[in-house]
């Protein structure tokens, strides 16, 4: 466990949060390590992907239509247990991306120092978008997340979402297919300029 939270010595944490660990969250974890490996390939090593919920399921499998989404965009569902959130999870986290605003202030609440590297998803794809490429360090993609991060929560206080609800992806637990596929879209879409952001690399053609 690294000696301040949120400060890894070797690799990069992303952490996806959403309530029960079963359909938002595993969906953004997958879809967020399908996407590193695409730009980077072996080199995606370097940033760890890892999920849990609030009222996580522990051990228990993800669900199927989120699994069937996954696979539909190429992303591996196989092999995945639900983990509840825990305080060592926050604290080895060096970005927290929840699922909703009230996911966020219950990571936040945790303590931990995680307020400044704790944002819904669609929060930080809003600032992520503001940030000029070019300040980002070159080289180390650690380096590059780390940087990313910090001016980020830099712009926090002064890129507002245009209404409360464009920070939230909403629940699709008990939803037919098409709403979970509707759902990771709002995910994957979500997640595109992050990646980008994160790893230096535009979307493969």
């Amino acid at each position: 466990m690294p000696s301040h939270p949120g400060q890894g010595a070797d690799r990069f944490r992303i952490l996806h949060v959403c309530t029960g660990n079963v359909c938002r969250s595993p969906i953004a974890e997958r879809l967020t390590r399908y996407e590193l490996t695409r730009r980077l390939g072996d080199g995606a090593t370097g940033i760890l992907v890892e999920s849990a919920g609030t009222w996580g399921h522990e051990g228990a499998a993800m669900e199927a239509h989120a699994a069937t989404v996954l696979a539909e965009y190429s992303a591996d569902p196989t092999g995945f247990l639900g983990r509840e959130l825990l305080d060592e999870h926050v604290i080895d986290a060096d970005l927290v991306l929840t699922a909703t605003r009230d996911h966020r202030a219950q990571v936040i609440s945790m303590g931990h120092s995680a307020g400044l590297r704790t944002f819904t998803l669609k929060e930080f794809t809003r600032l992520v978008r503001a940030i000029d490429p070019t300040t980002l360090p070159e080289g180390s993609v650690t380096d590059r997340a780390h940087s990313l991060v910090r001016a980020a929560a830099a712009l926090r206080g002064w890129l507002l979402a245009p209404s409360a609800e464009a920070d939230e992806v909403y629940d699709p637990y008990g939803a037919p297919l098409t709403f979970f596929r509707s759902i990771g879209e709002e995910i994957h879409t979500a997640l595109d300029p992050v990646v980008t952001a994160l790893t230096g690399v535009p979307t493969p053609a």
